[in-house]
């Protein structure tokens, strides 16, 4: 029987989902596909990777829905060749649809799919999902991308306004035009390598609209619950962007901006994709990085001796999750008083972050670091203190996560402030001349 496929990927649902709503209308049946990527996934080197059983149970739900309609979720582990000619062997495939994906790994994953997609006769469709504005939509009056954030922000929200809104796909459930098959298995966790976290302990799947009301007067405040926790499930696509955008537009401007950075890094990666492994501001090349593995160690441990720095550092490595006031902090620490690297501290909350997404990563490290896009000033330096006075005044957030602060058992700061401010601003004067 001849069929559409749709590949899932960074779009894990079954509501306004552009490219399934897209298949739905087509003429073939839909078979839903979904490729645990062994590209991608060996090279994860903790086993109980939270991310990796978030995918699984979402690949579950979904399934389970798609099986009341009749259907089923054909579900691979291997690298993306192997399963595609598996597919093609199984199927009498006409069409694939799919949502893009702008990270340069999976830029080139899709161009391969598409050129074997094609050279057997079968056509490739991929749609915007993931972001509001993508890739070219927002330039400048010359043409050229945005390098600096307020402009662009200005251009998308009357972008936004010319378009009347954010688009609605729907997906078309029971009726839909979807291909009948029996349940078909998944690879356990196990099969693929892994094991399940015992307490992984996920973020709902809602749009808080009393937190999103008041965010810009508690986003800076890791002791209190202040914000969404949402990220996973943009990173994911387990929710939909619009949808929050929306919510955002209408109930506070704060949070929206918030989503426009995101598609602002979005659209920087895809002009300037040299960003994953340099300095987007090559005049920051020269910078000697100290590099000192120890104090690596110490930060990656929160071990360092600043309280609100090795409260994130343990709330990052016991949850995935780090507070964003909180990740900049951490990040300015690590790049600014040890003048360690940025791209070692990005590499670190790739490997943790259960949110983790290349473009906002990377985007946020270099604007730590003063190399990136509309960057801090180098000389803007967090001071921990002040930032634990201003945002965890009565220390509960480093309460919570240091349980040894105030006693002898917490360790005596590794570098003085003053002193580590005044060296890395040396050392920045010295490349800028």
């Amino acid at each position: 029987m001849k069929v559409s496929i749709f590949w899932f990927r960074r779009d894990l649902r079954l509501v306004d989902n552009h490219g399934l709503s897209e298949a739905l209308k087509g003429e073939y049946p839909v078979l839903p596909l979904f490729i645990f990527d062994r590209a991608i996934l060996d090279d994860l080197e903790d086993k109980k990777d939270r991310r990796v059983q978030f995918i699984h149970e979402q690949i579950h739900t979904i399934k389970k829905e798609l099986e009341t309609y009749g259907s089923s979720l054909y579900v691979r582990y291997g690298t993306v060749e192997e399963v595609w000619s598996k597919v093609l062997e199984s199927y009498e495939v006409q069409e694939v649809y799919t949502n893009r994906d702008y990270e340069p790994y999976a830029k080139d994953r899709d161009a391969m799919v598409s050129e074997f997609l094609q050279s057997e006769g079968i056509t490739f469709k991929d749609f915007k999902d993931q972001c509001i504005f993508e890739r070219d939509e927002i330039l400048k009056d010359d043409g050229d991308p945005y390098m600096v954030f307020t402009p662009y922000s200005r251009k998308w929200k009357t972008k936004l306004e010319e378009q009347g809104g954010f688009p609605t796909y729907p997906v078309q459930g029971e009726g839909g035009n979807w291909f009948h098959t029996s349940s078909l298995a998944i690879p356990s966790l196990e099969d693929m390598g892994f094991e399940a976290c015992e307490e992984p302990d996920f973020p709902a799947n809602y749009i808080y609209r009393d937190l999103i009301e008041t965010y810009d007067k508690t986003r800076d405040y890791p002791g209190q619950h202040g914000t969404t926790h949402l990220g996973v499930h943009l990173r994911f696509g387990t929710m939909s962007i619009r949808s929050l955008a929306r919510a955002a537009k209408e109930l506070n401007g704060t949070f929206l901006n918030e989503l426009i950075w995101r598609d602002f890094y979005m659209m920087i990666l895809h002009h300037f994709p040299k960003v994953v492994n340099e300095n987007f501001n090559s005049k920051y090349d020269k910078i000697p990085w100290r590099n000192n593995e120890e104090e690596f160690e110490k930060w990656k441990e929160g071990k360092t001796g600043y309280p609100i720095v090795d409260a994130g550092m343990r709330e990052l490595n016991t949850t995935g999750y780090m507070h964003n006031r909180v990740r900049m902090i951490t990040a300015s620490f690590l790049t600014k008083h040890l003048l360690i690297d940025w791209r070692w501290g990005e590499a670190y909350f790739a490997s943790k972050l259960l949110d983790y997404d290349l473009s906002a990563n990377n985007g946020g490290w270099q604007w730590a670091a003063s190399t990136g896009t509309d960057a801090q000033p180098y000389f803007r330096i967090f001071n921990p203190y002040s930032q634990t006075d201003k945002f965890d005044k009565d220390k509960t957030y480093i309460k919570k996560w240091v349980p040894e602060f105030e006693t002898e058992d917490y360790p005596e700061p590794m570098v003085d402030h003053k002193e580590a401010r005044e060296r890395c601003l040396a050392v920045f004067k010295d490349v800028l001349g």
